[in-house]
């Protein structure tokens, strides 16, 4: 079944001068969609739904990359493509990750992967975060805003890997 991306974030790597950078690209950014039939302009988190829907060569994961490059002028050399539960097995498999989050999280309209909601929280402090509260920490918007979302997520990414590099347990990770 045809989906859209939730989060995407361009990693760039540069193994000589051992420096990495990311940028979250808002999901909500209006773009043409390139490589289809007919011309589409949608939203850059459709790109992954039409490459699927449509049969694009290499599906969705293929289209997404070239949304990329076309619309921002980058090559998308290798992708990663995780679901909701393969980050949860991700991060339960580290024995969870510990992040200071900076202000107390309310959200009473969390999608409760039901067409539904629910309400959670998650308190300011130093927490250790188990897959299911690491999941609603990055994807939690309704608390504050999308610039919000993407604040943590990276800070999440971040503390991943710092704990990953610590333990060794990149190997080992499902």
């Amino acid at each position: 079944q045809p989906t859209r991306t939730d989060t995407m974030i361009l990693l760039t790597l540069d193994p000589v001068g051992k420096t990495m950078g990311m940028l979250t690209i808002p999901r909500d950014l209006w773009v043409p969609i390139p490589g289809l039939s007919k011309d589409i302009e949608d939203r850059i988190n459709t790109a992954h739904f039409f490459g699927d829907l449509y049969k694009y060569p290499g599906g969705g994961p293929a289209l997404a990359k070239k949304t990329v490059q076309y619309n921002l002028g980058v090559p998308v050399h290798y992708y990663v493509r995780i679901d909701f539960k393969g980050f949860e097995k991700i991060v339960d498999a580290m024995g969870g990750v510990t992040i200071n989050v900076e202000k107390a999280i309310r959200d009473n309209e969390y999608p409760d992967g039901n067409y539904g909601t629910i309400s959670i929280y998650i308190p300011a402090g130093l927490q250790q975060m188990d897959g299911e509260t690491a999941l609603r920490y990055v994807r939690t918007r309704h608390a504050d805003s999308d610039f919000g979302r993407t604040r943590r997520q990276l800070q999440f990414l971040l503390a991943m890997r710092n704990q990953a590099l610590k333990i060794n347990i990149l190997t080992k990770l499902p």
